[in-house]
């Protein structure tokens, strides 16, 4: 009886220590954000105000996490309404027909302490192809007001966009073809 007690007991344990967490993003304290170059001489820079996004681990310093991310294609925004409308127009976003762009992990690779190479599949323009992001874990707190564990991360990179043909009448002497790509996100671990 002892035995089987002590068997279940480590099956219990070795079951709760693998079980997997969802954390969803907190949109009050994040921010999805890109920056693309205009005439060679000028970085323009630009958010989407609606996305959601999630991560799944099962360890706590998230090296096993599985990333995904939505953003409404409409809500991009660059503070000046005329080229908000230009974005989202078919020469860019084309939010009517692509009204969402996805982010999904495909691996995560550690590079030292906190830090990780990022793999996933992004869909922009009806395009889906394979990209790299450095994502930085900043740590979990227990938050003071909520009483909730919650993770802070911040994703970098930059993604070409003559790979989704995105903006393909615009060439680089007009916009630069390298789109800088920053997220920062504040997760809360659902319960």
């Amino acid at each position: 009886m002892k035995k089987l007690i002590t068997l279940a007991a480590i099956a219990l344990f070795s079951t709760a220590s693998f079980a997997q967490t969802t954390w969803n993003v907190d949109k009050a304290h994040s921010k999805l954000q890109f920056t693309i170059t205009h005439l060679a001489v000028s970085d323009v820079d630009g958010i989407f105000k609606d996305f959601t996004a999630t991560i799944v681990s099962s360890k706590p310093d998230f090296s096993d996490a599985k990333v995904s991310m939505t953003a409404n294609t409409a809500s991009v925004s660059t503070d000046n309404d005329q080229r908000d409308g230009h974005l989202k127009s078919p020469d860019f976003f084309d939010a009517a027909a692509f009204p969402t762009l996805t982010f999904v992990s495909t691996g995560i690779t550690k590079t030292s302490a906190n830090h990780y190479k990022l793999n996933g599949i992004l869909t922009l323009h009806g395009t889906a192809k394979a990209v790299v992001f450095e994502l930085w874990y900043r740590g979990t707190i227990t938050n003071p007001m909520s009483k909730a564990d919650d993770a802070g991360f911040q994703v970098t990179g930059t993604i070409k966009r003559s790979d989704f043909g995105f903006g393909s009448k615009y060439g680089s002497p007009m916009l630069s073809d390298e789109v800088v790509v920053k997220a920062n996100g504040e997760f809360s671990k659902a319960n």
